[in-house]
Formats: structure tokens, sequence, C-alpha cells
């Protein structure tokens, strides 16, 4: 059947319901190129003003999963489930790195598709571009058979996967029309749904470093996954009002992967993202009856050294070197400076802008601006305090992680800026917020 691209945008501007078959035309028409910039952002900007109905939004996600390859494992003779998870993004978020591997150890298989730095947060390709050799675009032979033999891979995005969501996202990144539900939903579960899933957990965060700051906002995006997802999914509202784990910067957020794998250092709310989010994972893939059985199988997995050795072998498997849990400092960068940031008053930690906190690790050159922009990979912040510590000229906030003296400088002054203390112990926040299911 064929359609004008016009008539596609101007019904949804207009607040028709599209049907499946106009939807698939244009979705077609992004991917063959049919359909203009132009046209893309008419129908971005339409369908932020109008939304999708339930139906729309399930036909909208399933014609983006279906513009390019679909995974199919049913020829590797995989033993266990098919598995994965996704996050909205955060400052210090590295939990796919242990999670990954964690998951593997536990009898699943997790084909993961995962994205660089956007705007303030960091990406999870990013970390393991720290790693030397570590080939983040390996061919579709060796990633099949990484995850066979080893278990996990974690790689980037491929041109033949959902690449309307390419264009689409590309359009929407410069038209204001990102934070709009239905065309993230399809965002996310176009590439995940590509990978030939059996169970899916979404981590979506909130607080002052997350893009849903408002928690209703994340409640609803939660919904509509759940909702549109065909295949077994649960998203996890978590808190992103503080850094995650204890750094902050690529390479930074490798070491601390590797001493969180070894049990060298696991800090306590990481710790509890981790087992929480990887025992949703054990549950949807039947590797576990329940969510208490789930997390008693990760500390096994973790206490065992089995994690530890899975993540050693993938990052080998992908072209890093075979000894990186070993020597570390011999495959990351370190930065020339490395200075503490102390605090201008001693007390307790009662907040933090963690957005901004994010925004200084891009300043030290640990993010991008542009696409094109190069990666500093050695700076950030390490032996981050959280919310609830307390702080004085002994104590730091935590150090930073830079190239030149004037850059740490600027980048502790931000820190100070980030941070509010208070004399009184604070209310903790809540780590796992809300379970939707």
């Amino acid at each position: 059947m064929t359609f004008l691209n016009q008539e596609i945008i101007k019904n949804k501007r207009d607040g028709k319901v599209l049907s499946q078959a106009e939807i698939d035309f244009f979705i077609q028409g992004i991917t063959n190129n049919t359909v203009s910039e132009g046209q893309i952002a008419a129908f971005a900007m339409a369908t932020y003003f109008q939304d999708m109905n339930a139906q729309e939004r399930i036909d909208f996600t399933q014609s983006m999963v279906n513009s390019g390859d679909v995974m199919d494992w049913s020829d590797m003779d995989l033993d266990g489930p098919i598995l994965d998870k996704h996050s909205t993004g955060g400052v210090g978020d590295k939990i796919s790195l242990m999670l990954a591997p964690i998951i593997a150890a536990c009898g699943g298989y997790v084909p993961m598709i995962s994205g660089r730095g956007l705007g303030h947060t960091g990406g999870t390709l990013d970390k393991f571009d720290a790693i030397a050799g570590y080939d983040a675009t390996p061919s579709n032979a060796l990633f099949r058979q990484t995850v066979k033999h080893v278990g996990c891979a974690i790689i980037g995005q491929t041109a033949n996967l959902a690449p309307a969501d390419k264009r689409f996202y590309a359009t929407r990144d410069i038209t204001a029309t990102v934070d709009c539900i239905p065309l993230i939903t399809a965002s996310i579960l176009s590439k995940k749904l590509a990978e030939g899933l059996d169970g899916l957990v979404m981590d979506i965060k909130t607080g002052s470093g997350a893009f849903m700051k408002d928690r209703a906002q994340a409640q609803e995006l939660a919904r509509a996954i759940v909702d549109v997802s065909s295949v077994n999914t649960t998203a996890v509202i978590t808190d992103m009002s503080q850094v995650i784990g204890y750094t902050a910067g690529n390479a930074l957020e490798v070491y601390e992967t590797i001493e969180y794998l070894t049990l060298k250092k696991q800090e306590p709310v990481l710790h509890e993202l981790v087992l929480t989010l990887c025992a949703e994972m054990l549950v949807h893939g039947k590797l576990a009856d329940s969510l208490p059985q789930g997390i008693r199988l990760v500390n096994q997995a973790l206490s065992s050294g089995k994690a530890a050795e899975i993540f050693a072998k993938m990052i080998s498997a992908l072209g890093g070197p075979n000894d990186l849990m070993e020597k570390p400092d011999k495959f990351l960068t370190k930065a020339k400076v490395i200075m503490p940031v102390l605090p201008k008053q001693s007390g307790y930690i009662k907040q933090m802008d963690t957005r901004e906190i994010g925004m200084a690790v891009v300043e030290l050159g640990g993010g991008r601006r542009m696409a094109t922009d190069k990666i500093d990979y050695s700076v950030g912040f390490s032996q981050f305090c959280h919310i609830g510590d307390n702080v004085d000229k002994h104590k730091p906030i935590a150090y930073v992680h830079a190239n030149t003296q004037q850059q740490a400088d600027i980048a502790a002054q931000s820190l100070l800026d980030c941070i509010e203390i208070d004399s009184d112990t604070p209310h903790l926040p809540k780590v796992i917020i809300q379970r939707v299911s």
C-alpha cells in the first residue's frame, strides 16, 4: 500500500490514530531515505504533542525492530535464556560491566548492544574503549561466538540493527523531541528486541542525574516499556540523585568494575543495584524461582570468582588483554594530576547536583559535547562520597583526575558547587524506588 509521507504527518498532527500500514510505510521510508530529515522532524514533533495510543506504540516499535536485522540464536545450541538489561543513563553507571558476566556465570547469555555517552551521562562503550585493544565493533561471527563460548559480549550497535532508529534519533536529538515517551519507548525497545531476547530488565533512573528527573515521568516510561515490549520485561525505577559507585570517568569505572568483581571493594548502593537487576533477569530467564534466590545466585557467582573469570574471558575474546584483571595499570591510562577535593565546611553530604557532576567529567574531556569529540579516558573522579557521608578537611568529597592542574582546579570548583553540606545527618535516598511488571 502506498501513502504520502506528508499525509501521514498530517494525520498524526491532527490527532488521528495511525494504522499499522501507515506506520510501516513511514518507517520503511526512513530506512530507505524516501522520508526527508524535515519530514522525520515534523513527525516527531507531531507525536510529541499528540502522543500515540497503546496499539500505535506497539506497531511503531515493532516496525522499528523490523527495519533491520533481528538476531536469531536458534542455530547456536545455547543451553540457557538470552537476557539483557538497559539503563536510561546516569553518572558513574557501570552496572552493565558487572551485570553481563554475572548473568553469564549463572547460566544466561547476554548479547548486549550498548551505546556511547550522551550529554552528562557516561556510555558503556566509552568505558570499554578505555581498555587497550578491546573491539566494540567486532564481526557478527565473532560477536555470536563470544556470546556462545563466553556467555556475554558487550558491543556497539551494528549498521543493520534497527537502522531506522539511528536516523530517527539523530533528528530527535536536534529538534527538542528526545523526551517523548512513545519515541523513547520505541528507540530503546527497537534495539533490545532486535537482539532476539527471552527477557529484558529496564533500569529507569530518576533524580538529579537522570534524564527523567521527575518520578511521575519515570513511572510513565516504565509502564510504557513494559506494556509495549514483546518479551517478558520488568522495569525497575532507581535513584539517580548521587554518583553510582565511587568513580565517574571511563578508565576509573573499569578499575572499579575489576575491584567489584574480584571482591576487593563493593560500594553498597552500587551493589544493591547490581543484586536487584541481576536477580530480576535471573527470574525472567527461569534461572531463579524468586528474587531472593536470584540474589543468592548472584552472590555465589561473585564469591566463587566465576563472574570475574567470565569478564576476563570476554575482554580477551574481543581483542583486549589476557591479564587485565591482574595488571589493570598496564592497560588503563592514568591522569597526570590526581588531587583531593576538600569541602569548604565540615558536615554531612545532604544532596548533590549529579547532572552537573557528569558535566564536570565532560569538561575534563571524559565525555562529548559533539559526536566527533575525542575522549580522554583517564579523567574523572574517584573515591566519591555519598549522601550521608561525613566530610571535612581530612576527608575529601572525591579525588579529581585531570591532565593539567588548571583542569583539576576548574573541576574541583565545579564539584564543590554541586555539593550541599549540612551539619545534620540527612535522609538517605531509597535506592530501589519501584518495580513495574
